[in-house]
């Protein structure tokens, strides 16, 4: 198991939201500008870190969904980048329309085998994306709010507002909870943790991406996707809980503590 894809093409809607308290040099302000967070150099570009911990926990190939306005990203990580233990490729998602057609575009790379999908924006600990390559099928990694409160970077009313998925009494996933309430908190049962979007898929992920309807914001929403194929398609996700941090890039406030929390990573591609 040696795939992983990284979602890569979002807006930047809020790294591009100007911070007048965020003290960023002109390199970090030019790449805010564009709202392209893989690229914000922080030491170097932040893409380098999600690559090398993917690296790190045993992976060999990776694809970034990518907008076709991102011919810098496209640029820097198949061309410019110098990998000894990574093959780096790109696909294309024409259009923003969420998540789960973000998948799809991974479907190509997919082929027949299994991958692991992460956000660009968050940096994982290589424990979580090896425990995904060590499961015997489809599943993800989930984060306690205890350990993404200690020593990460996310506000605890950000943390408190996240998804939360809930495993039944064998482990699999049953649901995920989106900005759960106090009520909805109160509702969950056993084995729960912090969704941040990191999945380990087999085919069949594909056919119920294809199947769902946009969500209330209109776009084709992964947790959607996945309540689908446990629905409807058989599919039993293994839910992991991890007592780790996994750190957040999304707006310019964020990047002088990624900075700061990532200062000591080594980098090996």
């Amino acid at each position: 198991m040696e795939k992983a894809v990284i979602m890569a093409r979002g807006l930047g809607t809020r790294m591009r939201a100007a911070n007048p308290q965020a003290e960023l040099d002109s390199q970090q302000a030019a790449v805010a500008s564009t709202g392209i967070k893989a690229l914000m150099p922080i030491g170097r570009p932040f893409i380098d870190y999600a690559l090398g911990a993917l690296a790190d926990a045993g992976y060999r190939r990776v694809c970034l969904i990518i907008g076709p306005e991102h011919d810098a990203l496209r640029e820097y990580c198949t061309r410019e980048l110098d990998c000894q233990r990574l093959r780096v490729e790109c696909a294309v998602q024409q259009e923003p329309r969420g998540t789960a057609d973000a998948v799809l575009a991974a479907e190509e790379f997919a082929a027949e085998d299994p991958f692991t999908i992460v956000n660009s924006d968050n940096y994982y600990p290589v424990e979580a994306l090896a425990g995904l390559r060590s499961l015997s099928g489809p599943g993800l990694a989930v984060f306690s709010r205890e350990g993404m409160m200690t020593n990460g970077n996310i506000p605890a009313e950000r943390i408190l507002k996240f998804a939360i998925a809930e495993a039944d009494e064998n482990g699999f996933l049953r649901r995920i909870v989106e900005k759960p309430d106090e009520a909805a908190l109160q509702s969950l049962q056993g084995l729960q943790g912090v969704s941040m979007n990191s999945w380990r898929f087999d085919r069949r992920i594909f056919a119920a991406c294809r199947a769902i309807e946009p969500s209330a914001r209109g776009e084709l929403e992964l947790p959607d996707a996945v309540q689908y194929a446990i629905d409807n398609l058989g599919v039993r996700f293994a839910m992991r809980v991890y007592h780790q941090t996994v750190l957040d890039l999304s707006s310019q406030g964020d990047i002088a503590s990624v900075k700061r929390l990532l200062s000591g990573v080594e980098v090996r591609l």
